[in-house]
């Protein structure tokens, strides 16, 4: 193997590695190995540098690196950048260790990537860019764009970030990570709650009339709870989601076919 100086990987080598990933982390994804191809190929580079002198390890090695993997795609960075700097560390001899890193790190990692870009990230910053642009603002496709390129540069920014650290940001971020997960749920249900109100419009227009004395039902909801009527349609949708015979495009179909119906009754305004 080639000297361990002449090993060392360079910003720019770190970076065209990265958005390896970034553009084909998904390449042949499967059911048998899932990410493995994608990673192999954002890696391909790092490995020919660290054992293209030595045929049978680099396919030793080839063969390691396109073992399954699945993870978060945007966490995938982070542990290649890790993966990196221990092999470029250690060398062949790291092959065990590799596998159980990856191992370990895919699961954890991809619970929190998950949580944090799938659903808070997506949550928060789509649910502004979309209150703004149903009022008729510009504002809110600008924000959905800026959103999505920080996404996507913050991203390419974890491979450099993950070599750089290596192992120690792991076990130094990782009750760090759990925490910061807790609080980016509770702010993402908290937006949620407070945009059904003004994003969903719903109301229920039936009036009662005696005697002279009318009773408008919307009133009456609303004295016992305002946008009752928008939480039980978000409630009812959650709910339905939970069911594992209906996906969202079903959900979607039975929410429009819905309103329509009750907005044809005159039961739902």
């Amino acid at each position: 193997m080639t000297a361990m100086s002449e090993q060392k990987m360079t910003k720019k080598e770190l970076n065209q590695i990265s958005w390896r990933y970034i553009l084909g982390s998904q390449l042949n994804w499967n059911y048998e190995r899932m990410m493995s191809s994608g990673y192999l190929y954002a890696i391909l580079p790092a490995m020919e540098k660290f054992y293209g002198d030595n045929p049978v390890q680099l396919k030793d090695m080839l063969k390691t690196q396109n073992q399954f993997f699945n993870t978060n795609a945007i966490f995938g960075n982070l542990i290649m950048g890790i993966d990196i700097a221990v092999e470029e560390q250690d060398g062949y001899k790291a092959k065990d260790t590799i596998i159980a890193l990856k191992t370990a790190l895919m699961g954890s990692l991809a619970g929190v990537g998950d949580s944090l870009f799938h659903v808070i990230w997506g949550t928060i910053f789509g649910s502004l860019a979309g209150t703004l642009a149903q009022n008729g603002s510009i504002v809110g496709c600008i924000l959905w764009i800026i959103a999505n390129i920080a996404l996507l540069f913050g991203r390419a920014a974890l491979l450099p970030m993950g070599y750089k650290q290596g192992v120690k940001l792991v076990t130094t971020l990782k009750d760090k990570l759990a925490a910061f997960t807790s609080a980016a749920t509770v702010l993402g249900i908290t937006v949620i709650g407070a945009l059904i109100p003004s994003v969903i419009n719903a109301s229920v227009p039936l009036v009662f009339e005696k005697n002279g004395v009318e009773l408008v039902l919307q009133d009456t909801l609303d004295s016992i709870m305002p946008a009752l009527v928008p939480v039980l349609l978000v409630a009812l949708t959650y709910w339905m989601l939970g069911q594992k015979k209906l996906n969202s495009t079903r959900v979607i179909w039975i929410v429009l076919l819905l309103s329509i119906v009750l907005s044809a009754f005159g039961l739902l305004a």
